[in-house]
C-alpha cells in the first residue's frame, strides 16, 4: 500500500478513536451520574460504551501504529497476534449485540408501555448481558482452538479472523449470527418505530403525567422518524463494506483491493464513535401511543386524566445527554478544524 494511503489511514484511525474515546467517556459518565437514568436496563448500555471505549483503547490505536511504523506486521502465530484477534473480535461482538439488546429495550418501552416494567427486570437484563458476553466470548476463543484462525491482515494493518475459504464455516456462522441479524433486527425495530411514530402523527394523542395531559405535536413523530432512519442509514454505512468485503475473501478466495479493505476496516471501527450518538439519539423516541387519550367533553370540563399506568412518561433527561453529547462533539470537530 503506498505510503500516502497508510498516512491517511492512520490519520482516519486517530480522528476516530479520539472520537470514540470521548463520546463514549461522556456518555458512560452522565450514565452514572445522572441518578435519573439508573433504569434496570442501564447495564446494557453500559456494556456497549464500555465495548467501544475498549476497542478505541486497544484496536483502533494498534492499527494507527502498525500502518505508520510497522506495515509488515507481525507473525500470524505470535502471542501478540493472537490477543489482538481476540480482543478484536470479542469486542466487536459484545458492542453490535449490546447495543442490538439496548434497542429491543427502546422498542419494548415504546410499543408496550404497559407491560414494559414486567418485560425487563434486573434479573432478564443481567441474563441478557450473561448471554452476550458468554456469546462473544465462545466466538472470540473458538479461532485460538482451531475453529478458525487469527492472522495478521495487510490491508486492515491489523491482527483478526482468516477469511480464507478454508475457514468459510466459522466466518459464515459468526457474520450470520453475530452481525447480520443484530443489524438486521435493530433496522427492522427502527422501521416500524417509524411506522409506528408515522401514524400517530396522523392520528394524534394526548400524554399524560402524574399532574396533567397534554398534547404531543406530530412534529415530533415525524423528527423521531428522521433520528431512526438516520441511525439505520449510519448502522448500514458501518457495517455493509466489512460484511460485503469480508463475504467476498471468504466465498471467492481473492483478495479485495488494499484501499477497499482499509476503508471498509476504517468504518467498522468508526461505529465504535457513532454508537454513543446512536444511543443518544435512540432515546428521543416517539412517545408510547399506548397512553390515554382525553375526550373532547373533558377537555371542555379541564378535568385533568390520571395515567394510564404508573409510570411517569418522559425522555427529558435522555434527551438532555443527547443534547449534550452533540454539543460537545460539535465543540470538538471546531477545535480540530481550527487547528
Amino acid at each position: 500500500m503506498q505510503e500516502a494511503v497508510r498516512i491517511l489511514y492512520a490519520a482516519l484511525m486517530v480522528v476516530s478513536g479520539l472520537a470514540s474515546i470521548c463520546g463514549n467517556l461522556l456518555l458512560l459518565l452522565v450514565l452514572l451520574f445522572n441518578k435519573e437514568l439508573r433504569t434496570d436496563t442501564l447495564g446494557l448500555t453500559l456494556s456497549c460504551g464500555l465495548s467501544d471505549l475498549a476497542l478505541a483503547l486497544s484496536t483502533i490505536p494498534f492499527a494507527a501504529y502498525n500502518s505508520l511504523l510497522r506495515p509488515a506486521g507481525y507473525p500470524g502465530e505470535g502471542a501478540l497476534c493472537q490477543g489482538g484477534g481476540f480482543i478484536f473480535l470479542l469486542l466487536q461482538t459484545s458492542s453490535i449485540h449490546s447495543l442490538t439488546w439496548a434497542t429491543v429495550d427502546k422498542f419494548t418501552e415504546i410499543c408496550f408501555a404497559l407491560s414494559y416494567r414486567s418485560l425487563w427486570t434486573a434479573g432478564r437484563t443481567w441474563l441478557v448481558l450473561t448471554a452476550v458476553w458468554t456469546f462473544s466470548l465462545v466466538n472470540a476463543t473458538l479461532p485460538l482452538l482451531g475453529f478458525g484462525r487469527y492472522v495478521y491482515s495487510e490491508p486492515w494493518f491489523l491482527c483478526c479472523q482468516s477469511f480464507s475459504p478454508e475457514h468459510r464455516g466459522f466466518v459464515l456462522v459468526w457474520m450470520v449470527a453475530g452481525i447480520m441479524a443484530p443489524i438486521f433486527t435493530m433496522c427492522s425495530l427502527y422501521a416500524y418505530i417509524v411506522y409506528v411514530a408515522r401514524k400517530q402523527a396522523r392520528r394524534g394523542t394526548f400524554m399524560c403525567n402524574e399532574l396533567h395531559c397534554f398534547h404531543v405535536p406530530a412534529n415530533n413523530y415525524l423528527r423521531s422518524s428522521v433520528v431512526m432512519v438516520t441511525t439505520s442509514v449510519c448502522l448500514l454505512l458501518c457495517w455493509l463494506p466489512f460484511v460485503s468485503v469480508c463475504l467476498y475473501e471468504t466465498f471467492s478466495g481473492d483478495q479485495s483491493a488494499a484501499v477497499t479493505s482499509a476503508l471498509a476496516a476504517w468504518l467498522v471501527l468508526t461505529s465504535s464513535a457513532f454508537n454513543p450518538w446512536i444511543t443518544c439519539m435512540t432515546q428521543i423516541a416517539p412517545p408510547s401511543p399506548l397512553t390515554q387519550p382525553i375526550t373532547s367533553a373533558q377537555q371542555q370540563q379541564g378535568r385533568l386524566l390520571p395515567m394510564a399506568n404508573s409510570t411517569r412518561v418522559t425522555n427529558s433527561s435522555m434527551i438532555d445527554v443527547a443534547h449534550t453529547f452533540i454539543t460537545f462533539v460539535s465543540i470538538f470537530i471546531t477545535e480540530l478544524m481550527s487547528d
